[in-house]
């Protein structure tokens, strides 16, 4: 099996390098390209030439533009990279009956509610975001293309910008942190992300059924707030001294963005784990072993 990596620098992409290397021969790119193979996400025709060129069996694109607050102004730029390019692969993939698979998020929806969506609900985004990601699944399914599109939220990893390292930053600075306690989701980390979708893609290349829009998220609930006191729980037993002695839960409103955020990130995840068999731990495990990847340093 041969397959094109987009984005592979990452938060997902770089735990997909690890996790789709059994799988056969796996091309990664990142916006520099390499040897004439571009993976800049702002040239649409460049990806298209490229999947055109690789001929892969599998087209993994781990790339979006994902400034959530910056989209609001640079509504082209995130238009782009998130919908325009992405349509250009799609309709690559197509030309060489390649599996397209795909990352979206839980920004699809209105994130109003006390229930996890269903794949099937309705799509209305709150932000620039969050349309130019369905815009993005809508141009993947027009395409006729077989694909996976994974929608998943709260993502976090050991490598790059997150709230978990934001937090666990924080926590050794301030004696007093103030934290979001009206948002609801499961955090995810780009581990579990990356492991689910290897063992996805060759179930769905032996059954072209099982091609689809599906929710890739850890188990459980929980907010920001909820959230930041595990991590900082966690943390202590691995024993790393902290700063911080109040954590305070506060409102959304008093925290305002420029990008309007869900209530709802919570998403149903029972759609994958029982097409792919597959179990989806409890989003505290995860946290768990990244804190312990970070501490052990």
């Amino acid at each position: 099996m041969k397959i094109l990596l987009l984005g592979k620098n990452g938060q997902v992409g770089w735990e997909l390098q690890r996790a789709l290397a059994p799988l056969g021969d796996v091309i990664a790119l990142d916006r520099h390209g390499l040897a004439g193979l571009s993976g800049d996400m702002t040239q649409p025709q460049a990806i298209y030439n490229t999947i055109m060129t690789v001929k892969p069996d599998v087209v993994v694109n781990a790339a979006a533009y994902t400034a959530v607050d910056l989209a609001e102004t640079e509504q082209d730029q995130a238009d782009l990279v998130n919908h325009q390019t992405v349509k250009a692969a799609a309709e690559a993939c197509q030309q060489v009956n390649a599996l397209f698979v795909h990352y979206s998020t839980d920004y699809v929806f209105d994130g109003l509610g006390q229930t996890s969506f269903l794949e099937t609900d309705r799509i209305a985004p709150l932000n620039v975001y969050g349309q130019t990601k369905v815009q993005g699944e809508q141009a993947i399914i027009a395409s006729g293309c077989d694909y996976l599109i994974f929608r998943t939220s709260w993502v976090y990893a050991a490598r790059g910008k997150n709230f978990l390292k934001t937090m666990l930053n924080l926590a050794q600075q301030r004696e007093e942190l103030s934290i979001i306690d009206d948002q609801v989701g499961a955090p995810t980390s780009a581990e579990l992300i990356a492991d689910i979708t290897a063992q996805a893609i060759p179930q769905t290349a032996a059954d072209s059924m099982k091609t689809g829009v599906y929710h890739l998220v850890a188990s459980g609930e929980t907010s920001w707030f909820g959230y930041a006191n595990y991590v900082f729980e966690q943390a202590r037993v691995f024993g790393l001294e902290l700063a911080v002695q109040k954590v305070n839960p506060i409102p959304t409103m008093t925290y305002p963005t420029p990008a309007t955020r869900p209530h709802n990130s919570r998403l149903n995840n029972q759609k994958l784990q029982q097409t792919f068999r597959l179990n989806l731990p409890h989003w505290q495990e995860g946290v768990k072993r990244i804190l312990a990847e970070l501490l052990s340093k």
